[in-house]
């Protein structure tokens, strides 16, 4: 028996003979291929969507005139430019080949809504600034009413104004930090829309955008120019650069959209769309396991047909790819189905998320066809990738396995898996704890542990599940008596089959278990960090996620301070500055007073000493930089202004104060639009923390009614955000999970089938229905328990490593959410309970006669 054709015909046959088998690698890699695929294709989608936005927005600006140098530091993006001179605009006017030049004057402002609370603020930035008169200059078109003409006028961005329940001719209040009484007067969109997704925008005269958002009068962001019909982008930079003052520079306004572009895509896009293809990749890998699972249990219950194939003639090469083939066809035509699933994927996700408050551009999917072709690529070689080893498997049956009745599993006992998998264990395990303990920890070499860890996971699977489905299975027998013990020994009739199996799911659990463990430590480990450095009696932010929008006027801390019940009140400011040339977050301060409210344990130096050219900074970042008590530390403010600073003071503890400290004095001259991210207070000895809270909580009314809140309270909802983290990921893993249980379900289905005849034997003296579906629902949970077991181990493992390596530089406290695990661990064994209701359901009805006749 020869040539190619024979090949595909038998394989043809193969699979309309056994089409059943597949359904679950079908579904399985369908699932993977769609969310792989719906993820490409949205991140297409927004991309194009949000360049179309900008290019529409911005279509007016022909150059833009910035200041060249920036600060950029750890997390930003844009980073901070000194600003530029607002009369520049008059002088830029007179050039030759220029239609029109306009200020642009950005900040934060945060809207008040119609309830009282703060418009947006919850991770998209809240801006407020000078409307801008040239309609073709300006990013915001007015939509409805008119321009704001006197001072206390404003036009907001209508998705603002639904946000916020607003309309024109309503008084509100907006914050920059400090409130100020606005009417609105307009409504606007940018580029066509709403706004940009919840990004909010209030436009003022240009003289309330430079009294409420600039340090200073006569001070903008950037200049805007409209160059002369005739006149290209790049044409009107290169007069611009001959006239303009030293650093300052001028950029094309595509060059200016691009950059906003990427600040969108750099930050939101880039973060959606990794976030969303790591989660497929977690998918598509519990898949392969399954997949492979499936066709391992295929080839083995078709060994005398591959050693009759053989006998007549066949060779291995021929078995082989025969049964490869099978594999590239189930793996196309699930992939393909999986393709289609994946357009109605990203469709369904552009009209779900702004239903649930992201309303992100409108317009047509971009099907890109690499956003096609590969996932397409990616799910055919999933599916051949998994059949391989079962396909050698195949092509090596001797011709003489045709006269056996059946093949005995020695996998779980090899010695070559022992070794290999107790050596991996053994060097993953070392390598992980030894990343742990470096100095600084490593999370590249975790990273490597982690990989290693699970390969021995894999590996030492069958040998595991032998030991373990005995210690599982034997309340079970107590419990259930010979179903409980039938069920037991059928998931030991493979342990091979058992661990691949529950491999699967294992690695789903694994990642639910790590994100879990490790959610709870950041929670941890904030609650021991505020434990231990704040001293204060309550805490006065802005929400923790998304900064809150303005922040808090730095008029708050006097305030309170005043307050018959508060000792001390200090606002904590955060500024930006290169100190010794490179880009670091500030924090301003009152540092002599600091630690009243903050324990910043040990300090070398004098505190209050700092004054106008001094500087504190942590002892990490001391010891690191040779800096001692008299260093001398240069800081280039964004102004443009450098100066020499003298490290004053050095302290141990940096959580809540950062790693530098100034004086308002010393920030004061360099300033931009001023704010505070925390007032921290402590009452006078004998005020009770409600009273003093509750007095804290009047007084702060007429400040922008930010959140007032005792340690604990602030502890918690600073970690509100992980929290919600903590959900998406278990939205975005349920998935994985649903593959694995998948898996589950078609292995015990293929089992069936293989156990036909003994399943009719066991009808035959007296095993009732009830009790046969018991016995395979039994063997699923058996199943289920071990791989969720697994997979805790591994979890909690790996999560401890993580919290090790990435929070807070190995100091994060290490906590195991006994609740939270709990519930994963019922999840899993419920959810091995519901795979097994279908096979189940179809062994109780085999036909007894019928059943006992298959050969």
């Amino acid at each position: 028996m020869t040539g190619n054709r024979a090949v595909l015909r038998l394989a043809r046959a193969s699979l309309r003979a056994h089409k059943r088998r597949f359904v679950g690698t079908v579904c399985a890699v369908v699932l993977g291929v769609a969310f792989l695929g719906g993820t490409l294709v949205m991140s297409d989608t927004l991309r194009a969507s949000f360049d179309t936005l900008f290019g529409n927005a911005t279509s007016g600006t022909d150059a833009v005139v910035r200041s060249a140098d920036v600060i950029t530091t750890a997390g930003s993006v844009a980073g901070t430019r000194e600003p530029v001179d607002t009369s520049l605009a008059r002088t830029i006017e007179r050039l030759d080949g220029v239609a029109a030049a306009e200020p642009n004057i950005q900040g934060a402002g945060q809207l008040v809504g119609k309830d009282g609370d703060g418009v947006g603020g919850k991770g998209p930035p809240t801006l407020a600034g000078n409307w801008i008169a040239d309609e073709e200059l300006a990013s915001y078109q007015l939509a409805e009413g008119r321009a704001p003409k006197a001072s206390g006028e404003a036009v907001i961005n209508r998705g603002a104004a639904e946000a916020g329940d607003l309309k024109i001719g309503d008084r509100t209040v907006l914050r920059t930090p400090e409130p100020h009484p606005i009417t609105i007067v307009g409504l606007a969109t940018f580029g066509g829309e709403d706004g940009m997704g919840q990004v909010t925008f209030t436009g003022l005269t240009r003289a309330d955008a430079e009294r409420f958002v600039t340090a200073r009068p006569g001070q903008a962001a950037s200049i805007q120019v409209r160059a002369d019909s005739g006149i290209s982008q790049q044409e009107l930079v290169d007069r611009l650069e001959r006239v303009l003052p030293r650093g300052i520079e001028a950029i094309t306004g595509e060059e200016s959209a691009e950059e906003n572009l990427d600040q969108v895509s750099g930050t939101f896009l880039t973060l959606f769309t990794t976030l969303l293809l790591v989660f497929a990749g977690i998918a598509l890998l519990v898949a392969t396991f399954s997949i492979h699972n499936t066709f391992a249990i295929v080839v083995a219950q078709r060994t005398r047909e591959s050693a009759l194939l053989r006998a007549l003639g066949a060779v291995r090469g021929q078995v082989m790819t025969g049964a490869l083939i099978e594999s590239a066809a189930v793996g196309l035509v699930a992939s393909l189905i999986g393709l289609v699933a994946a357009i109605g994927l990203a469709a369904g996700l552009q009209a779900l998320f702004p239903a649930v408050g992201f309303p992100f551009p409108t317009g047509d999917l971009v099907i890109e066809p690499l956003s096609l072709l590969l996932p397409l690529g990616v799910g055919v070689v999933v599916c051949v990738g998994s059949a391989l080893l079962p396909a050698l498997r195949a092509g090596r049956t001797a011709p003489l396995a045709a006269l056996r009745e059946t093949a005995v599993d020695h996998s779980a006992a090899s010695r070559v898996r022992s070794g290999s998998g107790a050596a991996l264990v053994t060097v993953g395990v070392a390598l992980t704890v030894a990343a742990t303990v470096a100095d600084p920890p490593s999370i590249p070499l975790t990273a490597a542990g982690a990989v290693l860890t699970v390969a021995a996971f894999v590996v030492l699977g069958p040998l595991a599940a032998a030991y373990a489905v005995r210690a599982l299975g034997g309340p079970l027998r107590a419990l259930r008596g010979v179903g409980g013990v039938l069920a037991g020994r059928n998931a030991l009739r493979s342990p091979k089959r058992t661990a691949a199996t529950a491999t699967a799911l294992m690695i789903g659990v694994s990642v639910v278990s790590l994100f879990t463990v490790f959610a709870a430590s950041l929670k941890a480990t904030l609650n021991d960090t505020v434990s231990r450095t704040f001293a204060g009696d309550v805490a006065v932010s802005v929400p923790a996620f998304g900064g809150g929008g303005a922040g808090l006027s730095p008029g708050l801390a006097p305030a309170l301070d005043a307050l018959p019940e508060v000792d001390t009140a200090l606002g904590l400011g955060r500024g930006v500055a290169k100190v010794d040339g490179a880009g670091r977050e500030v924090t301003v301060t009152d540092p002599a007073a600091l630690a009243r409210v903050l324990d910043l344990g040990t300090t070398r130096g004098d505190l209050g000493g700092l004054g106008p050219r001094g500087i504190a900074v942590a002892a990490d970042v001391a010891d690191d930089r040779g800096w001692r008590v008299g260093s001398s530390v240069p800081l280039t403010f964004a102004d443009g202004t450098r100066t020499p600073f003298t490290v004053r003071a050095v302290y141990a503890e940096a959580d809540l104060a950062g790693d530098y400290l100034i004086t308002r004095q010393a920030w004061a001259p360099h300033r931009g639009q001023d704010s505070d991210a925390l007032v921290a207070v402590a009452f006078k000895d004998g005020v009770s923390t409600s009273d003093g809270k509750a007095a804290v909580e009047r007084a702060a009314e007429d400040w922008g009614n930010p959140q007032v809140q005792t340690r604990d309270e602030w502890a918690e909802s600073s970690a509100g955000g992980i929290d919600m983290m903590l959900t998406l990921v278990y939205a975005l893993l349920a998935l994985a999970v649903l593959i694995a249980l998948l898996g589950i379900a078609n292995t015990l289905t293929l089992a069936v089938h293989e156990r036909t005849r003994e399943l009719g034997l066991l009808r035959a003296v007296g095993q009732t229905r009830r009790q046969l579906r018991a016995m395979v629902r039994w063997e699923s949970v058996l199943v289920a328990a071990f791989g969720t077991l697994g997979g805790l181990t591994l979890g909690g493992f790996l999560g401890w490593a993580l919290v090790k390596t990435a929070v807070a530089s190995g100091d994060g406290t290490f906590a195991l959410p006994p609740q939270q695990l709990l519930v994963v661990a019922l999840v899993g064994v419920v959810a091995g309970a519901l795979a097994a209701v279908r096979p189940a359901r179809r062994a109780a009805k085999l036909d007894v006669l019928r059943a006992i006749a298959t050969e």
